[in-house]
């Protein structure tokens, strides 16, 4: 048992529960990554235990990123529970030993015919679920975590989700900015993994980050003059016509990235 799982052998209730899988496909069946992109919308908007859905494109380089990775998409979920709610019932300490147990979160999650179709295309998929603890900002106009405090007491390992959507005429700014920040981040005290991801490329972009702890990563987003010039510059040159800042507790994770488990 690791950190993410000591002390909870059942994903807890919350009221909201989050979940993001990152799927690989092999090179041979990247056109049915696009297919899946029309495909997937339609069978997320009819699943009635769904109230937020994003399919969405993966940067190279693990952050925002001009060039996609043709290979690598995801899919991010919100569900709604009901107060009392016990959520999803999946034992933790099996997600890491069993493929079977994997699929089934994957169709309890998405459905049978997403399970089905990624197990098909020999799809490498990574899985981490999530409770919002704080955070602020909009995506598509609304609160989709819900409304959410800006501190919480909140210790240990914590997962951030950023996203923008970059004003046209501001893109050859945010560009010409965001790699560097980017760089230095990876070698950050506490940084353990990082995605690119985004809804529109170029347009609407996002990074989802763990950490060791908030501390830390506080310690790099205000502690690095290049981060917060940045943090300054979308401020006073609104960069963004909408944004969010989220952090999220990790429940649970399962599956790989390019073989490794990017959270160890």
């Amino acid at each position: 048992m690791n950190q993410w799982q000591k002390g909870l052998p059942y994903l807890t209730p919350t009221a909201m529960q989050v979940s993001l899988t990152i799927i690989r496909y092999p090179k041979l069946f990247i056109p049915f990554a696009f297919f899946a992109m029309a495909i997937h919308r339609l069978l997320l908007w009819f699943n009635k235990k769904i109230c937020f859905y994003k399919l969405l494109g993966c940067g190279k380089n693990g952050t925002f990123d001009k060039v996609p990775d043709l290979q690598q998409w995801g899919i991010l979920t919100v569900r709604s529970l009901p107060a009392g709610s016990q959520g999803l019932r999946f034992e933790v300490r099996g997600w890491e030993s069993s493929n079977l147990e994997s699929n089934l979160l994957i169709q309890e999650l998405y459905g049978s015919f997403i399970a089905n179709w990624l197990r098909f295309f020999k799809c490498e998929v990574f899985t981490i679920l999530l409770e919002p603890v704080e955070g602020h900002g909009l995506w598509d106009g609304k609160e989709v975590f819900g409304n959410l405090p800006k501190s919480s007491p909140h210790t240990g390992p914590v997962a951030i989700l950023t996203r923008a959507t970059i004003r046209f005429n501001k893109l050859q700014y945010f560009w010409q900015h965001v790699v560097s920040v980017a760089d230095k981040m990876k070698v950050a005290k506490g940084f353990i993994t990082s995605l690119g991801i985004g809804e529109v490329p170029w347009l609407k972009q996002g990074t989802f980050s763990v950490w060791e702890s908030k501390e830390d990563m506080l310690a790099f987003a205000y502690g690095m003059k290049e981060h917060t010039d940045v943090i300054k510059k979308t401020r006073e040159q609104k960069w963004y016509s909408e944004e969010m800042f989220v952090r999220f507790r990790i429940i649970g994770k399962t599956g790989t990235i390019r073989g490794k488990d990017p959270l160890k």
